[in-house]
């Protein structure tokens, strides 16, 4: 099947303005000012794009495929992901991860479901590890585990600053950090840690003394839930001055934000008003991990699952409500995922680049298709094409 997406207006993510796009071979084969393409031997799906925006599709970096939870007990585990919600989502590429229990959820199911999406139809990988160190690798270290297993791209969630971490001392988190930029450079991956922060006063003093104290650069540390608080965030920003990546989780309960908490949308337009180097950061749902909800007064009243779909709503929220520009927006969840992640045919619509697109209404932003490596898996918001057993 060949696909031309005509008269849309791309953001590459960069503004490109009104163009015609052309898919083939599940790749982008072409941006046109005007595409005329007829031809009686070829199969090939005109789309209007009049009134509608092109994204690059959507990476979510930080996700709880295989569920996640338990954390209140047995009876609060979260289920796994289905394909279909990552798609209505937009997201055209996750990366999933492990997070408290590491036992009961371990990284050869975690693969075996990478594995799965990725036969149903996007693109998948996933870090290896949970929240502890030393790291439960695949095979002998983690070195190993970046090499050999191609799904592996990086080590997450290590967490810091958080009652429920193991408390790591700063000697085995910076051997931690320097076997996974080693292995990912051995492996041409990104070799990333994904590091979970607490609401611990620590906060990312690991993370400071690791710029300062050794050579490991700080692009090889994403450090996530930077706006769980307000301190927290602060540091965050601090971080980015001395030339560190930030990720801010959007899932969140909109009615009973906790304490000092910040929505993304929110975070990001604080973030882009301290000039500081849209690159720096990028947004992460924490899709299918558990979320604590609380009543009027701030009591918790209960667990619910936090949503691969705040992705986009956060994204969509600083533009329409906080006034963020369109181009800058994107980024957080496009060309700025793919390059901390090195992966290297997503992020952008360029010739060559896998046909992962998101077409959107020109006027509310809601997602209308999305194509993921050239194949249409959601059609008028609702996905067309869905996991092997969803209904």
């Amino acid at each position: 099947m060949i696909s031309i997406i005509k008269g849309c207006t791309v953001y590459a993510p960069e503004y490109l303005g009104i163009k015609d796009v052309l898919l083939a071979g599940g790749k982008i084969e072409g941006i046109y000012d005007k595409l005329n393409f007829q031809s009686d031997l070829i199969n090939i799906e005109i789309i209007d794009g009049k009134n509608k925006i092109l994204f690059p599709g959507f990476i979510d970096g930080h996700v709880h495929v295989i569920g996640g939870g338990g954390e209140g007990g047995y009876n609060t585990r979260t289920p796994e992901l289905q394909m279909s919600k990552l798609t209505e989502a937009g997201i055209t590429t996750v990366i999933g991860c492990i997070g408290t229990d590491g036992i009961c959820r371990n990284m050869r199911s975690l693969i075996a479901k990478i594995k799965a999406l990725k036969e149903e139809g996007i693109s998948s990988y996933c870090y290896t590890g949970s929240y502890d160190v030393p790291v439960r690798t695949v095979t002998d270290s983690i070195k190993s585990d970046l090499m050999l297993i191609d799904e592996i791209i990086g080590v997450g969630e290590i967490a810091l600053s958080d009652n429920r971490s193991s408390q790591p001392s700063f000697d085995s988190f910076v051997n931690l950090v320097a076997q996974t930029r080693v292995g990912g450079l051995l492996s041409s991956k990104a070799g990333i840690v994904n590091v979970h922060l607490g609401e611990g006063m620590r906060r990312l003093n690991y993370l400071f003394d690791l710029i300062d104290k050794t050579e490991i650069p700080s692009t090889q540390l994403l450090p996530t839930h930077i706006n769980r608080n307000g301190d927290l965030f602060d540091t965050g920003l601090e971080y980015v001055q001395k030339g560190g990546l930030i990720d801010l989780t959007t899932s969140c309960d909109l009615e009973h934000l906790e304490k000092g908490e910040l929505r993304a949308g929110d975070g990001l337009k604080k973030f882009i008003d301290k000039n500081l180097p849209i690159e720096n950061i990028t947004f992460s749902s924490d899709g299918n991990g558990s979320m604590p909800k609380f009543d009027d007064e701030g009591h918790l009243n209960g667990l619910g699952i936090c949503s691969v779909s705040t992705l986009y709503r956060e994204v969509k929220f600083a533009i329409k409500d906080r006034g963020v520009p369109i181009e800058d927006a994107i980024k957080v969840v496009t060309s700025n995922v793919s390059d901390i992640l090195k992966l290297k045919q997503k992020g952008r619509i360029e010739c060559g680049k896998d046909a992962d697109l998101v077409i959107v209404d020109e006027k509310s932003l809601d997602i209308d298709v999305v194509f993921a490596k050239g194949r249409k898996m959601v059609e008028g918001g609702k996905a067309i094409v869905k996991g092997t057993f969803e209904e």
